[in-house]
């Protein structure tokens, strides 16, 4: 600051009081000599004071706590024009301190210099005036100053001046104040841009720089893009852009440029005159790599408006930045990816770009040391791919699916989403898919899920959702440990990560062991609560949650209390009672463990032979290290397995429909003590009988077989057990105490002669009271054979 265009600064001296030329005069009789009400001696006192300030900051200091620059303040205003002048370029050369800074910002100067800055002032006023404004401009109260006192005006005026040192000195201040957003656009109203263009053609770099630093404020403004576009700004651009003996400017240029081209309507009128081939002319010739890349990075703005995208394409700019990807420079690759990035989004671009080669070449950027490059690269794979199969197995073809789940391990969360949605949009095809998951994608993803970022969380999601749909991911997930972080996120408020994460459980509840560990830990719960909220339920929690039941039948028919006909119970089901909504349901293990307690017991279906499970128990308890505590195991049902062999043996010889649900009723019957007149259920001791067995095993679980006294909904489970296992159709109701029911479909009569039989009819099968009997629903027998 300070810094003289037309000429080198002198050394500064390090003499404090060195003689003055003003004979014998020390510098404080020099000061007081301020004071003198003549002219001459006035003018004499000032030009001494400027030369000892000039000699370095030691001098300015020691003039200033000689009181100095009060009397100075005082005769810039002076009425003669030699003393003016003197008096400023004392004041001038002092302000480039900071203490005499400081000194002056608590002094009312700024309205005297700002009414010296008129056109008939001479020019060395000027020169000095603004000399002391440009440190003063750093400081918010003195810009307000300035402005406040319509200095801006006059400074741009200024900015004409035939005196390279005053254009300087103008410029500087102008930067400073256009740096808050009320200067910048009284800069555009005030008529400032056409000088500011002006003196881009300066013989002075420091000038030039100054003017683009100040035009890229400016421009930041719309109405000041379109002045800008005007009068020609692009080509005065474009001009500094193709002089190599302006490289140092073209980094400011492009800033400047960069503004422009994020305006859509100035890249129209650009392209209408055929301009914005300069630019992409510019792009492929020989620069220097931080050049290029900052013009790629215009480019890449360009390409952020949808509008600008079918423009870049008409020009082919897909060529050129494929031509870029081959570039040596990191920087100039990263840029072109992101532009790549950009361009993506226009549907045809992803098309030329692969056509073109372009997608092995942004592959390679992901096996970069730079993490920028690879951010980059996975960012305009992740757009390349998106809703493109083609692109998809080009990258594929490219070995791209094995370094992208290397990706996952990153550091960086966004270059770890952009490779978990790339993965995403390219595991919908089946063969690319499971060549994702043998490079151990699942595990890798693992660890994602425990993120908190938002973007991560959403890609992560999505990509886990569709490599879900193969058994083996899911079991690999639930061995990797991914199963706990994935129903954590079901906790989340986000609405994309939660509707993801409902999703990716609604596929992983297609096993039995994922769908248990699932509701270990607390999915059921979590989901009911999400279903019974208005702002979080969603049709992919409601899907997740029936996903979930149809997997886990006893969880099933403990909330809903009813199993569909197709709702087949095999081994390991339980009836563990009607449980309140949000309260976890315990698995068939942990209730196992648990002290006899005073509740209903927990009915259980195991028809499996133990003899065949023997050999495998034998080897696992032969295992060293193995914990001392047991191993568990359901308990054998020799009796249940008898009564399935009988109704296999039994009922499936019959033909009739109807006699096989009644003789499937009679011994479901039988097996549990028969029919019971309802006046005489009081007397049926069922409940004592169950109370002795969980005393006799000592446990809360009870085999189905052994109940040899049981009423509604033993009995009700029994049948729908065994028609399950000999392919009867039956569903299975709770209803309120103790009751439950039966339901089946039967077609009556003999098939017409098309081989149809009628339509079928449903019934209610009586297993307590009159057994075999099929009750027609919703007749007065069937409803009071529901109720008490």
């Amino acid at each position: 600051m300070g810094k003289k265009v037309k000429k080198e600064n002198e050394t500064p001296s390090k003499e404090t009081f060195e003689a003055l030329p003003f004979e014998g005069k020390t510098p404080a009789t020099v000061v007081l000599l301020l004071s003198s009400p003549e002219e001459d001696i006035l003018i004499k006192a000032c030009e001494a004071l400027h030369i000892f300030a000039e000699k370095g900051d030691e001098n300015k200091v020691s003039l200033l706590e000689l009181g100095a620059l009060e009397p100075l303040c005082q005769l810039i205003t002076h009425n003669n024009k030699l003393v003016r002048r003197n008096a400023f370029m004392a004041l001038g050369i002092m302000a480039i301190n900071g203490d005499v800074k400081k000194a002056l910002k608590k002094m009312n100067v700024i309205p005297s210099i700002i009414h010296k800055l008129s056109l008939e002032e001479d020019t060395v006023v000027h020169e000095y005036a603004t000399l002391c404004l440009a440190p003063l401009s750093l400081d918010f109260v003195c810009k307000v100053q300035i402005f406040d006192n319509k200095g801006l005006p006059s400074l741009i005026q200024l900015l004409s001046s035939p005196d390279p040192d005053v254009q300087k000195n103008s410029l500087e201040i102008i930067f400073n104040l256009v740096q808050d957003y009320q200067c910048r656009l009284a800069v555009h109203e005030l008529g400032g841009i056409p000088p500011l263009l002006e003196l881009l053609k300066s013989d002075f770099p420091v000038i030039q720089h100054l003017a683009l630093e100040t035009l890229q404020n400016v421009t930041t403004d719309k109405d000041s893009r379109s002045t800008f576009m005007e009068d020609q700004g692009f080509d005065k651009l474009m001009d500094i852009l193709n002089n190599t003996d302006c490289g140092d400017l073209h980094a400011e240029a492009l800033r400047v440029l960069a503004n422009c081209l994020s305006d859509s309507e100035c890249v129209q009128l650009i392209h209408k005159d055929g301009r914005l081939t300069r630019l992409m002319d510019f792009l492929v010739n020989p620069n220097m790599p931080e050049i290029q890349s900052s013009a790629v990075k215009c480019i890449a703005g360009v390409a952020q408006i949808s509008e600008n995208r079918i423009l870049l394409h008409e020009l082919n700019v897909e060529k050129v930045l494929v031509e870029l990807l081959s570039e040596a420079d990191t920087g100039v690759k990263t840029s072109t990816c992101q532009a790549v990035a950009a361009m993506s989004f226009h549907l045809a671009s992803q098309h030329r770009i692969r056509d073109q080669g372009g997608i092995p070449a942004v592959v390679q950027g992901l096996s970069s040391e730079n993490l920028k490059l690879r951010e980059a690269a996975t960012q305009a794979l992740s757009n390349l791919t998106h809703s493109n199969h083609l692109n998809a197995f080009a990258v594929y073809e490219a070995g791209g699916h094995q370094i992208l789940v290397q990706q996952l391990y990153g550091s960086c969360s966004r270059t770890v989403a952009n490779a978990a949605a790339t993965l995403g949009h390219m595991a919908g095809q089946e063969d690319i898919r499971c060549s994702i998951l043998s490079h151990g994608a699942i595990q890798a993803l693992v660890e994602p899920l425990k993120s908190t970022d938002t973007q991560l969380l959403i890609h992560t999601t999505q990509c886990l959702a569709v490599l879900a749909c193969d058994t083996e991911a899911r079991a690999e997930l639930q061995s990797a440990g991914g199963l706990q972080p994935l129903v954590n996120l079901l906790r989340s408020n986000h609405k994309e990560i939660l509707q993801n994460a409902c999703l990716a459980i609604t596929l992983c509840a297609s096993d039995v062991p994922t769908t248990a560990e699932m509701c270990k830990f607390g999915a059921l719960e979590m989901l009911q609560e999400i279903n019974q909220s208005v702002n979080r339920s969603s049709s992919f929690s409601k899907m997740a949650m029936i996903s979930l039941i149809n997997c886990n039948l006893p969880v099933k028919y403990s909330l809903t209390g009813h199993l569909a006909s197709t709702d087949i119970i095999s081994d390991g089901f339980y009836d563990a009672g009607k449980v309140p909504a949000g309260q976890r349901i315990l698995t068939l293990e942990e209730l196992s463990r648990q002290p006899v307690n005073q509740h209903r017991p927990i009915i259980v279906v195991n028809t499996t032979e133990e003899q065949n499970k023997d050999g495998d128990r034998q080897k696992d308890e032969s295992q060293p290290g193995s914990p001392t505590q047991k191993p568990w195991k359901m308990m054998d049902d020799v009796s249940l397995q008898v009564l399935v062999i009988e109704a296999k043996k039994s009922i499936l010889r019959m033909n009739d429909e109807q006699e096989k649900y009644a003789a499937l009723a009679r011994l479901v019957s039988e097996a549990m003590g028969g029919a019971v007149e309802r006046e005489k259920l009081h007397k049926f001791s069922w409940v004592l009988h169950l109370s002795q067995l969980k005393f006799q095993l000592q446990s809360n679980v009870i085999p189905m077989g052994l109940i040899r006294r049981g009423i509604y909904r033993h009995r009700a489970l029994l049948f729908k057990c065994l028609a399950d296992c000999i392919g009867m159709s039956s569903t299975l109701v709770r209803g309120e105490y103790d009751r439950a029911w039966n339901e089946v479909l039967v077609f009556s009569g003999n098939p017409s002669g098309n081989g149809r039989y009628s339509q079928p009819a449903r019934f209610i099968v009586d297993l307590m009271h009159q057994p075999g009997s099929l009750l027609a629903t919703n007749t007065p027998a069937a409803v009071k054979y529901q109720t008490i």
